[in-house]
């Protein structure tokens, strides 16, 4: 049975209706085949019952039965059909971007190798022929390939099998011979390892830059969420200074309103002293007229005699021509309650801001030792290298190129040259000192003025009470309160350098438009000894965060 089902076509086996294997396949009188349920239904919804191929028309529906022979054939066939689908996947039927068998006829497999003397791709049946003839053994296989033309020379025919170094290109046996003798042609093996090992730097030039790329995208988030802080932190600040206005123009607006509620109150005041001082001159006053009227009904002629010198004289009262209540007035108390309010705002406002500045500078507060290298002979600083003096004894000390030799100076050990920094010195109990910063090549052995064309960005308070900005020329510095706390800021791209009187929150001075090309150092000059009236140390404090 399964011998005869391979001679016959997959045709034969197809019911015309349903168009798949039959199942439970009858045939009808005109001797054509159906599945059984394929016909019945076919003849339920006709008109008239005829062969659905042969169009053959039948007086009355006839009788069908299942045919057990075909039935069977069906069967086998069907199972045929499975086992080949079956051994097609076992073999990997070639899908798409694969290389299919070039011999394969129908169902294409996926090919196992490429031959370059055949030009062609085989699946593994295919294949096995190079693999037993002595003669097509000696072919070249490789790893199956697409286009497999473009692996012959165009030009003669044959296979490229070797690399021109002189042309950078594939050449044939005949190409070495002809065109290219007198090129450096080597292996194509050769010529592959060599591209290889290009291609390998190649792709970690790639993989540097793909790298590099990914750090300045980090690099810009990174920013975006500095800026997003930044923005957030200015909010924030914004909503603090403009609620402190918004509660200072509220109490500005309470006490001009209790102001204007307390002149009305005197003004309604004396107006009820007034009302209460007519009314009891009113009373008097109706109490003599019906004395008056009682005595001018009297017939009693004595009575009248008698009574009339008293009663002839109107009671005293108060002269109320020129008493009057004047209308409170709001204008001139509103205009000053204004003007004091700007000013209350004006001065409400400088201190807000300069609080949210300070608080924004400290934010780049950065740890500051002095640098025992850098100090002048004189200088005493302390072993934690937070505190600096100066004596009335030069100590003994290695005249390094690093070290003040003139002036008594000293340097912090940390340098900058780019970002933003900050630190605090306090400054409390001395009469002279000077505090900045200071380029890292400024003049270390002679007098040298400080001034920012010499390489350096200071302050200073000379003489208990002058604080001057030494700048080019000097600036003479008013200032409300005298600093107990010094904070310096540097942002060095944008060539800023500013000096705060920390506990007073308020700007002191700063430094615009400078031009850095070089490390900056934090500097200090604790000044003049003064036979111990200056002793008082600078001392480099911990950053207090404002609130």
């Amino acid at each position: 049975m399964s011998a005869a089902s391979s001679l016959l076509s997959e045709e034969q086996f197809l019911c015309s209706i349903c168009l798949d294997v039959f199942t439970d396949p009858v045939a009808i009188p005109c001797g054509h085949n159906f599945c059984k349920n394929c016909i019945t239904q076919h003849w339920d919804i006709s008109v008239q019952c005829q062969c659905p191929m042969c169009k053959e028309v039948f007086d009355r529906r006839p009788e069908v039965h299942v045919s057990s022979l075909l039935s069977e054939i069906a069967a086998q066939f069907r199972k045929s059909a499975q086992m080949k689908a079956n051994s097609c996947r076992d073999q990997r039927c070639a899908k798409p971007g694969e290389v299919p068998c070039d011999v394969c006829t129908g169902t294409k497999l996926k090919a196992l190798k490429s031959c370059l003397v055949c030009l062609a791709s085989y699946c593994e049946t295919h294949l096995e022929p190079h693999q037993r003839m002595t003669g097509l053994k000696r072919h070249k296989l490789i790893d199956p390939v697409e286009n497999l033309e473009g692996r012959m020379c165009k030009k003669h025919d044959r296979p490229l099998e070797l690399f021109c170094r002189t042309d950078q290109m594939c050449v044939c046996l005949l190409c070495t011979v002809l065109d290219h003798k007198p090129h450096q042609i080597v292996p194509m093996e050769e010529g592959y390892e060599g591209k290889k090992a290009e291609l390998g730097k190649t792709e970690a030039e790639i993989q540097q830059k793909i790298q590099e790329r990914r750090l300045k995208i980090q690099e810009i988030k990174h920013s975006v969420e500095l800026s997003k802080e930044d923005a957030d932190r200015e909010i924030a600040d914004s909503v603090l200074v403009f609620t402190a206005l918004m509660q200072s123009v509220e109490r500005g607006q309470a006490e001009l309103i209790e102001t204007i509620q307390e002149k009305q109150k005197t003004t309604e005041k004396q107006a009820e002293g007034f009302i209460k001082e007519l009314e009891q001159e009113i009373s008097e006053l109706m109490k003599r007229t019906a004395e008056v009227e009682q005595l001018s009904r009297t017939e009693d002629h004595l009575h009248l005699l008698q009574s009339f010198p008293s009663l002839n004289t109107p009671p005293h009262t108060k002269d109320w021509t020129e008493v009057s209540v004047h209308r409170s007035s709001c204008e001139g108390t509103v205009r000053r309650a204004v003007a004091q309010l700007e000013e209350t705002l004006r001065k409400e406002m400088e201190k807000l801001c300069a609080d949210v500045e300070l608080k924004r500078v400290q934010q780049y507060a950065v740890d500051v030792t002095l640098d025992p290298d850098t100090a002048h002979p004189e200088l005493i600083l302390s072993d934690d290298g937070k505190q600096v003096n100066r004596g009335d004894v030069e100590k003994n000390l290695p005249d390094n190129p690093e070290r003040f030799s003139y002036s008594a100076r000293v340097l912090g050990k940390q340098s900058f040259s780019s970002g933003r920094f900050y630190y605090e010195v306090q400054v409390k109990g001395k009469n002279e000192w000077d505090l900045g910063v200071a380029r890292g090549s400024i003049n270390r052995k002679s007098l040298i003025t400080l001034s920012p064309k010499n390489g350096y960005w200071t302050v200073c308070l000379r003489n208990r009470n002058k604080y001057k900005a030494l700048a080019d020329p000097p600036v003479v510095l008013s200032l409300k309160s005298k600093p107990q706390k010094v904070g310096v800021f540097v942002d060095y791209e944008e060539g800023l350098v500013s000096f705060y009187d920390v506990d007073a929150a308020a700007l002191i001075y700063s430094f615009t438009g400078c031009t850095f090309t070089e490390k900056l150092y934090p500097f200090f000059g604790p000044s003049f000894y003064y036979g111990g009236k200056n002793s008082a140390p600078l001392i480099i404090s911990p950053i207090n965060h404002t609130d």
